[in-house]
């Protein structure tokens, strides 16, 4: 039985939910949310990166076979497709594009030393 962290929730804890939220807030990322925010999205779309996942349905498909780790993953309440869907096609890209910029110039500064 696992006594320890889950691998994903390994990696996922060198992420900085405080870099994240600044650009949440400047671009309004959770406006009208209730359950599904962009943390949530992005804890799904990174689990499908890592699961080499091939659309939205099989990012949902392997989601939905983990229900009851969701909570432990990070992934929040309330997924499914369409809401992944809906997410994907509405909320300002440049969150995630500014927080890659950021743990990109992270990664630059110990990579030099």
């Amino acid at each position: 039985m696992n006594s320890g962290k889950y691998v994903f929730s390994q990696i996922t804890s060198f992420l900085s939910a405080n870099d994240f939220n600044k650009y949440v807030e400047k671009y309004n990322g959770n406006y009208k949310v209730l359950h599904f925010t962009c943390w949530n999205q992005l804890m799904c779309m990174m689990f499908g990166q890592l699961s080499n996942c091939d659309s939205l349905t099989d990012l949902a498909v392997g989601l939905t076979a983990q229900r009851n780790k969701w909570y432990h993953l990070g992934m929040g309440t309330g997924l499914s497709k369409s809401n992944l869907a809906y997410a994907n096609e509405n909320r300002d890209w440049r969150i995630f594009a500014g927080f890659a910029n950021t743990l990109i110039a992270c990664d630059r500064k110990i990579t030099m030393y």
